[in-house]
């Protein structure tokens, strides 16, 4: 069993407790030294820090999220109230997307760089990653902190890294430098392998040996034709600029928590409470420093309004003590029909279904309208050849599987409450290739 960081990744539970518990300790005394954000926080929340001590304590503390980071910033306010080092300090700047609003500002130190890239390391070495592999990077390089991580990851592990940021990268490149791996997400990924066979290309026979997919979740389905297309595994990486990387290990059950230098709770909004392992809430996220560390931008209990629930937090059978937790979801991918919600997973279960990818290609598009009495989702469905026969079995196929787990939509189905329509559309033809950024494929229209 390979480790990058042995000692910590298996530190027994006991252990693991005590120095998460030195490090909340030492992390809000820099958060009230350090940032003006938190300096005024504590203060008007009535908070006394030396009270600090415990996971349970760090529970009690009041909730942040992305808007209070705007609200933090210019223009709203004079200066980034959370940027917690000076300037002299402040390795990088980076930005999120801006998708749902002014992009949110933060600032890494080299140390915050260090600690991201072990992260990433720790991920690259449990999927089966070493000395001597070579790594197609797919994500983008910029002002998104992880390619760039990612990279110096790879370097502190004696990998190669081929810094593309996109997969429509030339197929010179496969045949060439032979990469061993290729992170990207699972459409760049399908599009890379059907580029490959239009050019007499096997990707099964191309060496790469294992494949990572980052940067959104995807369906049980979708892995298994990505693996299967591939003759490998394809492994699940989360990780956000906020440093909330996970990872999955070889056994492919969850995603692993680095405990000593994130810590996460799981917060049900609806019930304005921390919920206990095994149920669904929000991902709430706090930096955890070492003792005598810095951070360009630290963060206590931050929403990230990504859904998820701790699976377990005994060892696990690649040996590792952190916890897992179930794969991430976004928030603001699900919908609510008749008062049950589904997420865009949902949808890409249904589309993925194994016969259905003889016809479609596996992109789709869902929009959720409403039709008289009843919401209807439209889906767009790409495939090979909309003249081909076999649509009906592609919607019964889908019909079922979607609702399969679903039983007040089952019933909203049957009522005709909630209806589904399909659209078989030619490769190029869906409504997010118009569009520019990452393509939103579940639209709610009402």
């Amino acid at each position: 069993m390979a480790y990058f960081n042995e000692p910590m990744e298996t530190m027994g539970r006991a252990g693991l407790n005590a120095l998460i518990e030195d490090r909340i300790q030492y992390t809000v005394r820099y958060a009230e030294e350090n940032s003006p954000f938190y300096s005024q926080w504590f203060r008007e929340n009535g908070i006394d820090v030396a009270s600090i001590r415990t996971h349970e304590d760090l529970a009690r503390l009041p909730i942040i999220s992305g808007q209070t980071i705007r609200e933090s910033q210019p223009p709203v306010t004079e200066n980034f109230r959370f940027r917690s080092v000076g300037w002299p300090d402040v390795f990088t700047i980076h930005e999120t997307s801006g998708t749902s609003g002014t992009p949110k500002s933060f600032f890494l130190t080299y140390q915050d760089w260090q600690r991201y890239a072990e992260k990433y390391a720790r991920f690259f070495v449990a999927q089966g990653f070493g000395m001597g592999d070579r790594l197609i990077v797919c994500a983008s390089y910029g002002m998104n902190v992880g390619a760039n991580t990612m990279t110096l990851a790879a370097h502190r592990m004696g990998m190669t890294i081929v810094p593309f940021g996109k997969c429509s990268f030339p197929l010179r490149t496969i045949k060439g430098y032979k990469p061993t791996g290729i992170l990207g997400s699972v459409f760049k990924l399908l599009r890379l392998a059907r580029r490959m066979k239009a050019e007499g290309m096997e990707p099964r026979d191309s060496g790469v040996k294992r494949l990572v997919s980052g940067g959104e979740s995807f369906a049980k389905e979708s892995r298994e034709y990505v693996e299967e297309i591939w003759g490998c595994k394809v492994f699940n990486t989360y990780g956000s600029t906020e440093g909330t990387m996970c990872g999955e290990c070889a056994e492919q059950n969850g995603l692993h928590v680095p405990e000593d230098m994130v810590h996460l709770d799981v917060y049900d909004p609806t019930l304005m409470k921390f919920v206990p392992d095994g149920e669904c809430g929000r991902m709430v996220l706090t930096t955890l420093l070492p003792v005598g560390g810095k951070c360009g931008t630290l963060l206590i209990n931050y929403d990230t309004e990504d859904t998820t629930v701790v699976m377990s937090r005994e060892k696990c059978a690649c040996g590792r003590t952190h916890m897992r937790i179930f794969y991430p979801q976004r928030e603001s991918e699900t919908v609510w029909v008749a008062g049950n919600p589904f997420n865009r997973v949902d949808v890409e279960s249904g589309v993925f279904q194994r016969d259905n990818m003889e016809y479609l290609t596996g992109e789709y598009e869902a929009f959720i309208d409403r039709s008289g009495g009843s919401t209807i989702m439209k889906l767009n469905l790409e495939c090979f050849d909309p003249d081909r026969p076999g649509r009906r079995p592609v919607e019964e196929r889908f019909t079922e599987a979607f609702l399969k787990y679903k039983p007040g939509l089952a019933r909203a189905f049957e009522e005709d409450k909630f209806r589904l329509s399909f659209d078989f559309l030619p490769p190029g033809k869906l409504e997010f290739y118009a569009k520019k950024g990452r393509p939103k494929r579940l639209v709610d229209r009402r």
